[in-house]
């Protein structure tokens, strides 16, 4: 992905090219789901185009280097996947206890700093078997680690080495994985962005891309990773400028050419009735869920992610009372959410390029897609109802809900009207997310967007552009 911004004249706009120029090979869409292998069916019938799982290295090699355990992720799930045209990308991570002087777990391989052909590089001799062993087996895409910006002594601490230990990982997992298989993607640890912004500190990536870029060899070897992989979870409003801040560093350090992920992303619903969690922020309901993951998945295509993944697809194992972000609950219910991406995966994977607009009041996305036709999906930001305007084409449209409930709505010589319900705010979180979403589809068409605002109606206006080119 090759960006360029003009510059800012009023109102935030970002207009891409939805471009996978750096993936060798796409899946049936771009939107996926961690976990989803326990529930082949229910995955089957939503259409992931992906799902990734742990590759365990603890439970893998659980007694030495010499040992091998493949029920950690067992060929039926992989051949599950293949049969829905559904992508495994694993998320490798834990290291034994046998392969450490650190914790268990978390601890930086013993080894690490030899040679990656030294057998002493424990990392190495285990990326290179599991990569070689799930090659053959359709696996080829790696996320090495897991929220490494997350410091000792907070919840969710995964990685106890040093920034320069975590780059030495990646530039170790990159090597090997590719002497066992050539096609193999390396993608960086997903990331949290607010650990780092609430505590005052340069962004995690972009630290480690200064460590990266001082390695003798980094440079011809694409500095170790194909692609960086993002988690954002609860607020609409934060999907679009954490994307935009990667994309900035990445463009910053000539690298615009490795793909964004948002791996994770959610707003779970602690306040379903059906598993009600207690929590002192963010208060989300089915429907907020829902409106969340679609807008979300719109906003994320805007800003230039390549793929877009919900945490996650089944609540298993989750004792009651647990936070949980299934699209499906633990006794196997499904949320409304599961519909809702569904119909992001039917309405959004032929996306070809997509623009967004804002006002205090009203969030808009146009996404062109390959069939030619425009889907505009649009919400309320704030507790008024918004009513928009859009151009005419002189046909009629298909406008949907979030759970794919569509009807058939007739334009005038004005164009279609859409009245968009009010977001569901309070005093602690605001407006965290979006109102109810609109998804109108029609024929493309040139003319102004426009939403009345005190009884007239006003231009939304599409002031800073980001062009995204195909290599």
């Amino acid at each position: 992905m090759r960006a360029v911004r003009a510059c800012v004249l009023g109102v935030l706009l970002a207009l891409v090219a939805v471009a996978q120029a750096q993936d060798a090979v796409q899946p049936a869409n771009r939107f996926g789901a961690v976990e989803a292998f326990l529930l082949p069916e229910q995955a089957c019938a939503l259409g992931l185009g992906w799902e990734r799982i742990i590759f365990d290295w603890a439970q893998q090699q659980p007694d030495g280097p010499e040992s091998w355990n493949p029920w950690n992720v067992p060929d039926e799930w992989l051949q599950a996947a293949s049969a829905c045209n559904r992508e495994v990308v694993a998320v490798v991570k834990h290291t034994p206890a046998w392969a450490t002087d650190g914790t268990p777990g978390i601890g930086v391989p013993r080894g690490l700093y030899l040679d990656v052909d030294d057998p002493g590089n424990l990392w190495a001799g285990y990326i290179r078997r599991m990569a070689a062993y799930y090659g053959e087996r359709g696996v080829s895409r790696f996320i090495i680690w897991n929220e490494p910006d997350i410091p000792a002594g907070v919840y969710g601490y995964e990685f106890e080495g040093s920034i320069e230990d975590y780059a030495r990982l990646l530039q170790v997992a990159y090597t090997a994985a590719r002497q066992a298989n050539a096609d193999a993607h390396i993608i960086l640890a997903g990331t949290t962005y607010w650990h780092d912004v609430n505590a005052g500190r340069v962004l995690y990536v972009e630290r480690l891309l200064r460590v990266l870029e001082a390695m003798p060899e980094a440079q011809q070897n694409g500095y170790y990773f194909d692609a960086l992989a993002l988690h954002i979870y609860f607020r609409t409003d934060t999907v679009y400028p954490i994307v935009h801040a990667f994309t900035d560093i990445l463009r910053a350090h000539g690298l615009s050419d490795k793909a964004i992920w948002i791996v994770e992303t959610n707003a779970s619903p602690n306040l379903d009735p059906l598993w009600p969690v207690t929590r002192p922020q963010y208060q989300i309901t089915l429907d907020q869920q829902s409106a969340f993951v679609v807008q979300a998945a719109a906003l994320g295509l805007a800003a230039g992610a390549d793929r877009i993944g919900v945490y996650k697809f089944f609540d298993w194992t989750l004792p009651p009372g647990a936070e949980s972000f299934g699209l499906i609950r633990a006794d196997e219910s499904l949320r409304p959410a599961y519909t809702a991406w569904g119909t992001v995966i039917r309405e959004m994977s032929g996306a070809v390029r997509a623009a967004y607009t804002q006002t205090d009041s009203a969030a808009l996305v146009r996404i062109d897609r390959a069939d030619g036709q425009v889907l505009w999906v649009a919400w309320a930001r704030g507790e008024a109802p918004v009513v928009l305007r859009l151009p005419p084409t002189g046909e009629s449209g298909q406008l949907s809900d979030a759970y794919g409930n569509i009807v058939t709505v007739a334009g005038d010589a004005q164009g279609i009207t859409l009245a968009l319900p009010p977001a569901s705010c309070n005093r602690r979180d605001g407006c965290a997310v979006g109102g109810m979403p609109a998804l109108l589809l029609q024929p493309a068409a040139e003319g102004e967007v426009l939403i009345e605002q005190s009884g007239a109606w006003v231009p939304m206006r599409f002031e800073e552009e980001m062009r995204v080119d195909a290599e």
